[in-house]
């Protein structure tokens, strides 16, 4: 009988300034009243006010994070990922008999994301389950084809599983995908998620590759 699921690992002021003044003055001639004058001069004019600061250019909007070429439409696809992932590595882990330290977090890759998507889909269109391609590819030649230049690289497989959660926790329960996982030469992941159809043996088929320059 099939199981369920299936794994497989190879961040104005403004200063109004007002002048005034008074004064008087007299004259005349002698044996009448003397006129009595009081004088005030106009204002002197106001300073003008500074020009107002111009308003800040607005911060420019974040570029905008990366996106996985499939997903299964499932919601913060990339970031939930990229979580799991480097929180799995920032303990020490046991993957069957071997001990791994705490490996440094990995970032997201386009070229990876398009040979996990090929494998992905190849799985689907031709329904079966493996790390050998249809075409006879590998994990090496998807990720060479995509444009990586790779030291290494290590693929992740696995089917039936519907969240990104249910693929992560079969993978850290199995000694092979938990070794790739905790690569510590690893720098970066990329991880797709097909849906299959009515012909499938599974309703969802995952490639999840790591890979080092």
């Amino acid at each position: 009988m099939r199981s369920k699921f299936q794994t497989a690992a190879i961040g104005t002021l403004a200063t109004l300034l007002l002048a005034s003044c008074g004064g008087g003055g007299g004259g005349g001639g002698g044996g009448g009243a003397l006129p009595l004058g009081l004088g005030v001069p106009p204002a002197a004019a106001p300073a003008p006010a500074p020009a107002p600061a111009p308003d800040p250019a607005p911060a420019p909007a974040p570029a905008p994070g990366p996106t996985a070429l499939e997903s299964c439409s499932l919601p913060d696809f990339v970031q939930d990922t990229i979580t799991r992932v480097n929180q799995f590595r920032s303990e020490p882990r046991t993957c069957g008999a071997t001990q791994y330290p705490a490996a440094a977090p990995i970032a997201w890759n386009a070229q990876l994301d398009t040979a996990a998507a090929r494998h992905s889909r190849d799985m689907v269109a031709k329904n079966f389950f493996d790390h050998t391609g249809s075409d006879g590819s590998t994990v090496g030649t998807r990720a060479t084809d995509a444009g990586y230049k790779w030291s290494g690289v290590g693929e992740n497989i696995a089917a039936g599983q519907t969240s990104v959660a249910s693929a992560m926790n079969s993978w850290q329960g199995s000694e092979g995908h938990c070794r790739n996982l905790m690569g510590a030469n690893y720098k970066h992941v990329a991880l797709a998620c097909v849906r299959g159809g009515s012909g499938n043996a599974y309703p969802y088929y995952w490639t999840m590759v790591l890979g080092t320059p």
